[in-house]
């Protein structure tokens, strides 16, 4: 019942409006992130001309934190889905299937499907038919545990980048980062994980990239699952991280520089070196030894690291960017 279209920013705009149309579809969902919220806003509006009465639902972290805003912004659009987008998507789609008389009897559960009203399904925010919104009761968190592994049918993605999770949420507060809304972090099962990490090297996937906000924020949970891509390394695989360097211990820093050249890769957030805008942002970080934890790496030589930096932080100019750039520059990172 579901087809997943994918495009990218290099897509003219009128291309994948003609694509959505042609696939005539019954309810239509976006997906919102930083990089496409533009485009998607363009489309809603567009396609809302040719297919009036054509269900558009938005979710995602651009939408998620200010619904009634965005949907009065974009009248074209019939909802959103607030928050995480696992279950309520899944609860929208029987909804839906429901309306067209598809999916009627019980779920895997043994709960009725078909029957549930957009009123009864947590994390929307809708407008009703005199045109007020309508916000249902918040969804719970999910665990991480309940995620369902999505790479079985692993030839859909070849030639691909493996984007996996094992942790949601993190410890840090910086205010300009919409992960630290969501208080609290939740990990997969380590036995879990180490599951589906042994089916994908395997398969022999060339890049899995780990999207945890800050996966070293449990040594523990980091050390493991280090220490295991080490112990069953193919050759092959790549694994890239997003980790706080500062937090490396001398343990993980040894871990990290014993590995096979090419096995792992990490992207380190510097953000800025400038002290005002680390503490306007509210971040935590010890720079020194974040620095000593860059060089250490590179020593080994084993280990491409990507350095990065957020231009137009508060407190920061032009000659106090600068001096962040050429001061982490000197660090000669990849």
């Amino acid at each position: 019942h579901i087809k997943i279209g994918e495009y990218t920013i290099n897509h003219p705009v009128d291309y994948i409006l003609q694509e959505i149309y042609k696939q005539k579809p019954d309810v239509l969902c976006f997906s919102c992130y930083i990089w496409n919220l533009r485009y998607v806003q363009e489309l809603i509006g567009e396609i809302h001309k040719l297919m009036p009465f054509l269900p558009i639902w938005a979710g995602g972290p651009e939408v998620s934190y200010e619904p009634e805003i965005f949907l009065k912004n974009n009248t074209g659009a019939a909802g959103v889905m607030a928050g995480e987008g696992e279950e309520t998507f899944l609860e929208l789609c029987r909804y839906y299937l429901g309306q067209a008389g598809v999916c009627e009897g019980e779920n895997e559960r043994g709960e009725k499907t078909g029957e549930k009203h957009l009123k009864e399904i947590q994390g929307l925010v809708f407008r009703n038919e005199a045109g007020e919104f309508i916000r249902t009761p918040k969804r719970e968190p999910v665990s991480m545990d309940n995620l369902p592994f999505c790479y079985e049918q692993l030839e859909e993605f070849e030639n691909r980048i493996i984007y996996y999770e094992t942790s949601r949420g993190c410890p840090f507060s910086c205010s300009y980062c919409l992960s630290s809304i969501e208080k609290g972090i939740r990990f997969r099962a380590l036995d879990t994980v180490k599951r589906e990490l042994q089916f994908f090297l395997e398969h022999q996937v060339k890049q899995v990239k780990f999207v945890d906000r800050t996966f070293n924020c449990s040594h523990r949970h980091a050390e493991e699952i280090w220490r295991y891509i080490k112990e069953h390394d193919n050759g092959v695989t790549n694994f890239h991280f997003e980790i706080s360097a500062d937090l490396l211990t001398e343990e993980e820093i040894e871990l990290l520089a014993s590995m096979r050249p090419g096995l792992v890769q990490l992207e380190i957030g510097v953000q800025s070196t400038y002290g005002p805008a680390i503490q306007e942002i509210r971040r935590t970080m010890d720079l020194s030894r974040l620095e000593q934890a860059v060089k250490r790496l590179q020593q080994a030589g084993n280990i491409h690291q990507h350095l990065d930096l957020i231009a137009g932080l508060p407190k920061e100019d032009f000659a106090a960017f600068a001096e962040s750039f050429c001061q982490v520059y000197r660090w000669k990172p990849e």
